[in-house]
């Protein structure tokens, strides 16, 4: 079984003003899957902030990182660029699937800017922060990231 933890990026989440549905969501959908759920958390748009929930996770040794959030056009979206700041190598396949498999659901799919990437042991993955969007795209690479998180974490190979 292998952790994982959920952070939320959004301004109005954070203050309070608006619902988060996203984190829930994604929680949900990886105990589905069998991983457990070490922290939950909702955060502002802020990079400082994103880089370092984003250490937090890596130093407790979480294996995967889920972001929601952030990876729109707004001036304030800057989950990727926080990210980038953080992982030690991005592994741009995961990001392009769930791109391409959004596209089949709505061209709107390719303005998403979410990245993944590897930081020590930890996997880390933005996803979109509509709770349809977010579940959508984790449900799209959840299924296939054991073989990968396998290797990370130098177990044999799945």
């Amino acid at each position: 079984m292998y952790t994982a933890s959920v952070i939320t990026v959004s301004d109005r989440a954070s203050d309070g003003l608006y619902e988060d549905k996203s984190g829930p969501a994604v929680s949900e959908l990886l105990t589905e899957f069998g991983y457990s759920i070490r922290n939950t958390r909702i955060i502002p748009d802020e990079k400082e902030w994103i880089i370092k929930a984003l250490h937090n996770e890596v130093d407790r040794g979480i294996n995967l990182i889920i972001t929601t959030g952030g990876t729109g056009f707004s001036p304030r979206d800057i989950t990727p660029e926080a990210t980038l700041s953080v992982i030690e190598k991005e592994t741009p396949g995961i990001a392009e699937y769930m791109r391409m498999k959004s596209m089949e659901i709505t061209p709107r799919g390719m303005l998403s800017r979410g990245i993944a990437g590897i930081c020590r042991s930890s996997l880390i993955i933005n996803l979109p922060g509509s709770p349809k969007g977010a579940v959508e795209n984790l449900g799209f690479v959840l299924p296939h990231l054991t073989h990968g998180l396998d290797m990370l974490n130098g177990k044999k190979e799945s």
